[in-house]
């Protein structure tokens, strides 16, 4: 079987090519050549990029194959999200990567503007020694506002703080007493204009984002303020802001990011006074690159498995996947293949019920982990997290969740309950066990089971009689197939039973028949280990 192939659009630490290891094929292209990048695309299963590749409608239409579009980095301007989203392909980032580099990049904006480093530099170099040219102020007893309290904003917050500032903040999506934690008072945003000596913005580009900062607002600040943007290009207005250092109203600035990079030659700012301009380093550090080539790696690696990507930025579950959650989307998917092998086929309508402790969580990514399990087996392309709700729709799948904090027989348990296309309804249960949350298949069809849910597995539906299981247990062990374990459950009529056996390898297809004529079983199904 060829392996997928991986393509690295742009230079990445050489960690990550050793996290990639030799799992994949990878190719090399030039992302930023339109020409190259497209052939390259059309055998690709996962492309890696930093901020100079494009990955547009047009680049994941010459991507038939692609699966996984990861990005070295946090920002995501150069990916169509909701295209690669329309075509189930995953995108992923690495949004921890550059946190630390970002916030001290801003931090060091601010002191080379407050002490006018670069042109001081830059005169010693030119054999002068104007010392007087280059007065600058203290960062000490000053108010810094700081506009976007995110990780980011946070880590830059903290860092000033450690000069003896006063921080204020504006974020309308914090609450206020996660900024008290942090020793930040949240404001309004004209609040903090009028009342900051230094300004730090931390804000990502959206459309409420863009402009926020124009000439009007910086007609409200302390004349004199420092502003440092090293979020995102265009938060500011760029001809406001280099006409408030020219006038004086803005005492200095320092500028990493902009509206159209690399800076045009035009850039009003390339002309004003008291400025700091470089060219987008926020996140240029070893550590920093290191960090976002490994992660954005791992990620591939998961996700062209079929495992679920914690980066991923387009699965459609509410927010971020608690640590609470994690463990239980492996069982949960399996519980979705026992389902499918249980019920004979796709269910009609599927119910995801949550019990528990685990019902205080967001659980919406369980849904999608059912799917993956119900679908895997039975169709031929791959499914993931992000395709998932498509392919649910197109079969005809009516998914849904509830949950409920009642504990049952365990502290947390998740059933699916389906309704079959001919109106039977069928179920299964499972949880996770003991200190090392051990998985494992609790109930099929209202019947009682206490079995690992892993490994390979089979699944027999029979008329209950005395001596199916040394039926079953002889023609295994004639061919060599090892029981690891087994348990027989018999359904509430009484008439019939179910036999779940976890097996070392799955049978052949012809010993699977021989084994269901054997005991005349309604339905066999082997269950592949994940």
């Amino acid at each position: 079987m060829p392996q997928p192939v991986v393509l690295i659009a742009e230079a990445l630490a050489p960690s990550a090519m050793e996290v990639l290891g030799d799992e994949f094929e990878i190719r090399s292209v030039d992302g930023a050549d339109r020409s190259a990048l497209l052939p390259a695309l059309a055998e690709a299963d996962a492309v890696l990029i930093r901020s100079a590749t494009q990955i547009d409608a047009e680049a994941l239409a010459a991507a038939p194959r692609l699966k996984v579009v990861a990005r070295a980095g946090i920002g995501l301007d150069n990916v169509d999200v909701p295209a690669a989203t329309a075509r189930g392909v995953l995108v992923v980032n690495a949004p921890q990567s550059n946190i630390i580099t970002a916030a001290e990049h801003a931090v060091a904006l601010v002191l080379s503007v407050a002490r006018h480093i670069p042109a001081a530099h830059a005169s010693v170099l030119a054999g002068e020694w104007k010392r007087s040219a280059f007065t600058g102020v203290e960062i000490a007893d000053k108010t810094v506002g700081v506009v976007g309290l995110g990780r980011i904003g946070q880590l830059f917050a903290s860092r000033i703080a450690a000069f003896g500032t006063t921080v204020i903040a504006y974020d309308p999506y914090l609450q206020p007493a996660r900024a008290a934690a942090l020793g930040v008072q949240l404001v309004d945003l004209a609040t903090l204009l009028t009342r900051a000596d230094i300004i730090s913005i931390h804000l990502p580009r959206t459309p409420e984002t863009l402009g926020l900062i124009g000439a009007a607002e910086l007609a409200t600040v302390k004349r004199g303020v420092l502003i440092v943007n090293a979020a995102r290009g265009g938060l500011i207005d760029e001809q406001a802001l280099a006409d408030a250092l020219a006038s004086g109203q803005v005492g200095g600035a320092g500028v990493d990011v902009y509206v159209q990079e690399p800076l045009s030659a035009d850039n009003p700012l390339r002309t004003a006074p008291n400025v700091v301009l470089t060219p987008h380093l926020g996140a240029s550090t070893v550590e920093a690159q290191d960090k976002a080539g490994t992660a954005v790696a791992r990620s591939v690696k998961l996700a062209l498995r079929g495992d679920f990507v914690p980066d991923a930025v387009n699965v459609q579950a509410a927010g971020p996947v608690a640590d609470e959650v994690r463990p239980w989307i492996p069982l949960v998917s399996r519980l979705g293949t026992i389902l499918t092998a249980v019920g004979g086929g796709v269910p009609s309508t599927v119910v995801v019920e949550v019990r528990g402790d685990l019902a205080h969580q967001d659980t919406t990514i369980l849904q999608l982990a059912a799917v993956r399990g119900i679908f895997g087996p039975v169709i031929s392309e791959s499914v993931t997290f992000v395709n998932a709700p498509a392919l649910a729709a197109e079969h005809g799948l009516d998914l849904s969740g509830t949950s409920s904090e009642e504990t049952g027989d365990y502290r947390s348990s998740v059933t699916l309950r389906a309704a079959m296309p001919d109106g039977a309804a069928r179920s299964v249960s499972g949880t996770l066990s003991g200190e090392d949350q051990t998985a494992k298949l609790i109930e099929i069809n209202g019947r009682h089971f206490d079995l690992r849910a892993e490994g390979d597995m089979l699944v027999l539906a029979y008329a209950d009689r005395p001596g199916v299981m040394g039926t079953v247990g002889a023609l295994l062990g004639d061919a060599q197939v090892n029981i690891q374990a087994a348990q027989i459950s018999q359904e509430l009529s009484g008439r019939a039973a179910i036999m779940v056996l976890r097996v070392d390898g799955i049978p052949p297809q012809d010993l699977l028949d021989a084994i269901g004529s054997a005991v005349d079983a309604r339905a066999i199904r082997a269950i592949a280990a994940d």
